[in-house]
């Protein structure tokens, strides 16, 4: 679970008012709302919903992290975001939103049951950052955001229709974009030709930093990166987290100058070690992440970072 989040602490609301602890300042936290261990099947996240409200002077808060929302089952998120959606205008100064804080221990991240989030984009014009962890009936349609400077989707699975839904949005003030695509087995039905509009990058004009990580396929992601013209103008790459071998290492090499780069970030991968060091001696003014090297020589063994 994440101790830090939109540069601001973060505060679990429920123990703390259960010890009755004095509050911090409404704006100086990322306020955690989760039942966890403590709550599930005991209260149900309308509950404790309603105590934020009661407990914190909602109009000042920046930054919101909704933990594990379930009361028994792993019901879906339809329900708890449909009222955080409702409370819209007690929620003037909202900056960022984490939908989905939850740690393995508490629910695997391809078991979390995700919905419709276009309703976070239409509903809150000051969202800088929103981060969603999990991909099991996620859906997004096509959005305009003037203000959303860094958006993650954390999944095992990122379905298709979510990236193609992603290349029709326009985010003029887009920095940072993180995809954990996935694999097929946990819902990430995407393809190559589904992530062609990020690559061209013509609706994320502000775009320095991307993220297309955790694949199957992160050879012929690679392969892609190599020619696309949004690369030209990042500062930050990551490719990491999925089944990465010398074949996407040396696509990479061959393709559009990197050495503008300040990071690329390949961790965990299957690149042979003397694929790293010329990927090293190229690149020598990047800082380029090699760490997790995997060394499975038969691909059907071959596994991303995160799947279940």
């Amino acid at each position: 679970m994440s101790t830090t989040f939109h540069g601001l602490p973060v505060h679990d609301l429920l123990p703390a008012l259960d010890r009755g602890e004095e509050l911090p300042a409404a704006g100086a936290a990322a306020w955690r709302i989760s039942l966890g261990y403590r709550y599930g099947g005991k209260t149900e996240f309308a509950e404790a919903w309603q105590r934020f409200l009661d407990a914190v002077d909602t109009t000042q808060v920046r930054a919101l992290v909704v933990g594990a929302w379930w009361a028994g089952d792993y019901d879906g998120l339809a329900g708890p975001l449909a009222l955080i959606v409702d409370s819209a205008d007690r929620l003037p100064a909202l900056e960022a939103l984490f939908l989905g804080d939850v740690n393995y221990e508490e629910c695997e991240i391809s078991w979390l049951q995700m919905c419709d989030i276009t309703p976070v984009f239409e509903t809150f014009p000051r969202l800088t950052d929103v981060t969603v962890r999990g991909g099991s009936g996620l859906r997004l349609q096509p959005v305009r955001h003037d203000r959303l400077r860094s958006l993650c989707f954390e999944t095992g699975g990122l379905p298709g229709r979510v990236v193609r839904a992603l290349g029709e949005c326009d985010f003029p003030q887009l920095a940072e974009l993180d995809l954990w695509l996935g694999v097929d087995e946990y819902g990430g039905d995407h393809t190559l030709e589904d992530l062609a509009p990020l690559l061209a990058g013509t609706r994320l004009p502000a775009l320095r930093t991307l993220g297309l990580q955790n694949s199957e396929y992160q050879d012929d992601i690679a392969a892609a990166v190599a020619q696309a013209p949004v690369v030209a103008r990042l500062d930050h790459l990551a490719l990491g987290m999925g089944v990465l071998t010398d074949e996407g290492a040396a696509a990479l090499l061959e393709g559009q100058p990197l050495t503008h780069l300040t990071t690329l970030d390949l961790e965990h991968h299957y690149i042979s070690e003397g694929m790293q060091q010329r990927l090293t001696e190229a690149l020598a003014g990047v800082a380029v992440d090699l760490s997790d090297a995997q060394d499975e020589e038969d691909e059907e063994d071959r596994y991303v970072a995160v799947s279940e």
